[in-house]
């Protein structure tokens, strides 16, 4: 009979059949395991089943009311995830081998590797267990030797269930409080009609409360001025700059002065003043005096940062680089999985195994001799010390979690890209800096004292970089954190020497606002959530969690992205009105324990319990189960007619009678001209469609009496769109109401009223007819496809829709399609069919008559044996892009296999055109005489045109949509300057 090892991750699975070989004899290779005559040695993917209420439990989507509320199962199904179901079917299949009699779980130490292994059992068993006895490895090391070890000290099944049952409770009271929160707040935000998603989360809304907390301290900031007193001293070897402040100042005395009982205010300081008076006399008082010199000297050392974990990589790679905390995670799993260059990264210690340390030498050799000219040098100097030595600061069991720290592997890697090299660099340098000597600095605060009055200047000379040299650091060369480049290196005073304030000036400050968080700060934020939970035990539980864990961070950040709660300002988050509506909800609701970190924080608490087996599962979920019915009760029953919150009262007047419009929870209301009356009966839902105004979209739109298009609606069966929206008056009621605008483009067309488009601009030339193409409705449309009164009787059918599949088209980009045959990347557009979103030009395909897409080439090239059907399926691509493009937002985009759509890419239309020159214009002696005199089709002229304004940077400076003309052109053009929009029509004159 054979035992089954089921690791977490294929890595683990090598590492395991490494270690036991020498021990247990070969392993054989197959597609999803290894074996010997002992053992067979499997992986799962992380995750590869979830938890889901039986269906008869379960409530779908339409049915989201309080009716079906709360949704509480008597127990779980389990749901295999669609991306890793070949790998369970796998494990399972070996899982019931009848050669199979034991299983040992070897996923990895903690409780989310015993959920992963207890979920495959469970699934593997079906209605029945499994019935095979389950032994659990618990590695904390990955070395051969510590893994041999860990198979000769086995922990029983009975040992880790109150580890099992922790791990379930966890996960199920999870779904239990989102599916729920989410249901109740859903129900609550859609009662006045349409589908308004509201979704809430034990770790997301903390965490979405934490950056609403600091946006609400931002608005109400109300910045003070203040006065420094900068002053420059002139000493026999040179000047140095200094500023004024109070030696004998202290901060509890100065808030007690200032009567700030309750609070501190971090915004007083030694070196502050508060009135222009102060600060002006003591600049006079100073002036021209001679000032005596006091200094002290004194060295100070600077340890490297700890190794890397996750979130700390993360906000490194933001604060350096930019890169989200998504995108960090991402390439730090390609180094992982495809390039074998670091460790496991989703890990949560900064700490390594007691037991690395000849690890550790052999990875440093490996750099020394690899490639890296910008690392190698570092590594043989750390060798060449003796650098690598046992640590507590680096080397402690008792840090390291069920993974250790990021570090890079023995792998030196190759071909990596410019994202990736700056990730795996990030990590070898602060790996060797950690055993690097710390930098030595000598810091030097001189006190310069006139007349009374004390000015302080300090100066940090870098005298052994140590560790700093990694980063390109040298002694001497750094300089100041206070950025006064003068201090670095002050200059000499001598013993006794008098020194002459020769310039003393007050400088006027203001107060700044908090900073919004970045990526980087908020990960922190999640990181130390814990600090913020007043309760001593409920800190303590929460000490090594934080809200998430470091692999689910950077996933619950785009997750509220994603859900319109924050939006990604540069490198700033700023919560949405939603975000602030839900959070005026919850405390409106007195939810408040759901936005709370305490929430976690007793969780954990209570989970640490169980673990020790001094709680029960069934307690615990009985406690989660109330805790879901009490939160579900509160939405279901509040009755008042608004919530209370601080809400705006707007600039923009009311529409109908030009009252003062104001916000309250679900509505913007007029209410008179004093704003406390009635007001004339003009009010409009918050969030139409399931989408939140903004106060600023507001403004707009009651100012213009339109809007959008805007994305981030919903219908009602909950599926996204993007439409305009429109104030229109309508005479039933005799007041103004908020309307969709999907365009009226079809009314004329059937009614045969004219349509005028001599008020506006073209866009360009039809690719169809040559005519020009306008605006109108939701269409960019031929002169020639609708009535007109040069032409009542539409000859053309050219039309493209202004929002196609989501993707707002500009005016800007249908002239460049007009122009030279395709857009630009388009990134938003979204499948109707799989509600993916993807990238595309928008194409004229002149063989099918119509707009296309047209992908980008793919970084990796169509297998061969897929060419053959990849050009079959190429027409389908085309015609279902073209219906897309023709249709506007209603679009569906025909399903097309991968490699189909590459296939569409490289057949452009405009490669088709060219081939058939017989079919081309003749240009005129003035044209001929700019793009050639070769007869050739229209959308290659403007290409052409193109080409020779850019060569010869004919774009106006100040407006890049002005062509000015030069010698040649003003031939063509007939005057000196012509916009990029008369361009077709003009060129059209000179084609015959």
């Amino acid at each position: 009979m054979k035992t089954l090892v089921i690791a977490e991750k294929p890595s683990v699975a090598q590492d395991i059949v490494k270690a036991l070989t020498p021990v247990a004899g070969k392993f054989e290779k197959h597609d999803e395991h290894f074996e010997n005559d002992q053992y067979v040695v499997t992986s799962a993917v992380g995750h590869l089943v979830e938890i889901q209420a039986p269906e008869e439990f379960d409530v779908k989507r339409g049915k989201w009311s309080f009716a079906h509320l709360p949704v509480i199962p008597p127990y779980f199904d389990l749901k295999p995830m669609d991306k890793t179901k070949t790998r369970l079917n796998a494990i399972v299949r070996l899982a019931k081998r009848k050669d199979v009699d034991k299983l040992i779980n070897a996923c990895d130490a903690g409780r989310e590797g015993e959920l992963i292994f207890r979920l495959i059992e469970q699934y593997a068993g079906g209605a029945k267990p499994l019935g095979k006895s389950v032994s659990r490895l618990w590695l904390q090391s990955m070395t051969p030797q510590a893994i041999r070890d860990g198979f000769g000290a086995l922990r029983s099944n009975a040992q880790m269930l109150p580890l099992a049952d922790a791990a379930r409770c966890r996960s199920e009271a999870d779904w239990l409080v989102g599916i729920n929160g989410t249901r109740a707040m859903t129900a609550f935000n859609s009662r006045d009609g349409g589908f308004f998603l509201t979704t809430v989360g034990r770790v997301q809304t903390p965490t979405l409360s934490v950056v609403v907390e600091r946006e609400e301290k931002i608005r109400k900031f109300i910045s003070r001025d203040y006065w420094e007193v900068h002053a420059t001293f002139a000493a026999q070897a040179g000047d140095y700059n200094a500023k004024w402040f109070d030696p004998k100042w202290k901060k509890a005395a100065a808030n007690a002065a200032a009567g700030n009982t309750d609070e501190m205010d971090a915004e007083l300081k030694a070196d502050r003043l508060w009135t222009p008076f102060e600060a002006k006399a003591i600049a006079d008082a100073v002036r021209g005096q001679k000032a005596t010199v006091t200094e002290e000297s004194k060295p100070t050392t600077q340890a490297s940062p700890l190794l890397f974990d996750l979130t700390s990589l993360q906000r490194e790679a933001n604060g350096k680089f930019g890169f989200s905390a998504k995108t960090t995670l991402s390439i730090a799993q390609s180094l992982y999985e495809r390039h074998k260059a670091l460790t496991y990264p989703r890990t949560d210690s900064r700490a390594l195994p007691e037991d690395y340390v000849p690890v550790v030498k052999q990875t440093f050799e490996m750099l020394a001799d690899s490639g890296m000219k910008h690392l190698a040098p570092h590594a043989a100097t750390a060798l060449a010390g003796n650098y690598i030595r046992p640590s507590k600061r680096i080397f402690d069991n008792a840090k390291v979690s069920d993974h250790f720290a990021i570090i890079p592997t023995l792998q030196a890697p190759s071909g990596l890209s410019e994202t990736e090299q700056k990730i795996y660099d990030l990590v070898v340098r602060r790996f060797m800096a950690v055993f690097f000597p710390s930098a030595e600095y000598q810091i030097t605060t001189r006190i310069s004292t006139a007349v009374g009055h004390s000015f302080k200047t300090e100066g940090k000379v870098l005298v052994k970089p140590g560790w700093l040299a990694i980063y390109g650091k040298e002694a001497a060369a750094e300089q100041p954190d206070n950025g006064d480049k003068s201090a670095g290196n002050l200059v000499p005073v001598k013993p006794g020497e008098l020194v002459n304030a020769q310039a003393v000036d007050p400088k006027a400050l203001k107060t700044r606002p908090p900073a919004r968080y970045s990526e980087a700060t908020l990960l922190g934020a999640m990181e130390g959530a814990g600090k913020t939970v007043e309760d001593d035990e409920l800190r303590q539980a929460m000490q090594e969690k934080g809200l998430g864990t470091p692999a689910t961070r950077s996933s619950i950040i785009e997750g509220l992205i994603a859900e319109k709660y924050m939006l990604r300002e540069g490198r700033e988050l700023i919560p949405t009105a939603k975000a602030f509506q839900l959070m005026t909800l919850l405390r409106g609701l007195g939810v408040e324990e759901l936005s709370k970190a305490e929430l976690t924080g007793e969780w954990e608490y209570k989970l640490a319990q169980m673990e020790q087996g001094k709680l029960s599962r069934e307690s615990f979920m009985a406690e989660i189960a109330a805790m879901t019915e009490r939160m579900v009760k509160k939405a279901k029953e509040y009755d008042r007619d608004t919530i209370p919150g601080d809400y705006a009262t707007l600039s923009s007047p009311c529409p109908n009678c030009g009252g003062i419009v104001k916000e309250n929870y679900r509505r913007y209301t007029c209410t008179g001209k004093t704003g406390t009356e009635e007001g004339c009966g003009f009010s409009f839902g918050k969030t139409p469609a399931g989408r939140t105004f903004e106060v600023a979209e507001v403004e707009q739109f009651l100012r213009d009496k339109k809007i959008g298009p805007l994305d981030g609606f919903r219908s009602k069966a909950g599926w996204p769109f993007t439409a305009e929206m429109v104030i229109k008056f309508d005479e039933e009621t005799k007041n103004y109401k908020l309307e969709f605008d999907f365009g009226d483009d079809k009314k004329g067309e059937e009614s045969g009223e004219l349509i005028d488009f001599s008020g506006q601009q073209a866009l360009g030339a039809c690719p169809k007819c040559g005519s020009a193409v306008f605006e109108h409705g939701k269409n960019y449309v031929c002169e020639k496809a609708v009535p007109t009164l040069a032409q009542p009787t539409p000859s053309c059918d050219f039309k493209s829709g202004q929002i196609i599949l989501q993707q707002p088209i500009e005016r800007e980009q249908m002239s460049k399609l007009l122009a030279t045959g395709k857009t630009d990347l388009l990134d938003k557009f979204v499948s109707m069919r799989t509600r993916r979103g993807f990238k595309a030009m928008l194409a004229w395909d002149a063989e099918a008559g119509k707009v296309n897409f047209e992908f980008a080439p793919s970084k990796f090239p169509p297998r061969k044996t897929a060419a053959k059907p990849a050009a079959k399926a190429a027409g389908t691509t085309k015609t279902g892009a073209a219906r897309a493009a023709t249709t506007g937002a209603t679009a569906k985009k025909a399903p097309a296999k991968k490699a189909a759509s590459k296939t569409a890419a490289v057949k452009t239309p405009r490669k088709t055109a060219t081939k058939t020159p017989a079919a081309g214009l003749t240009p005129s002696e003035a044209l001929a005489a700019v793009i050639g005199p070769e007869a050739v089709a229209r959308p290659q002229v403007i290409k052409k045109l193109w080409d020779y304004i850019k060569a010869n940077s004919l774009q106006d400076a100040a407006n890049k949509r002005a062509i000015n003309a030069d010698a040649k052109l003003l031939a063509v053009f007939g005057k000196p300057q012509v916009t990029m929009f008369e361009l077709a029509g003009i060129v059209g004159k000179h084609l015959s």
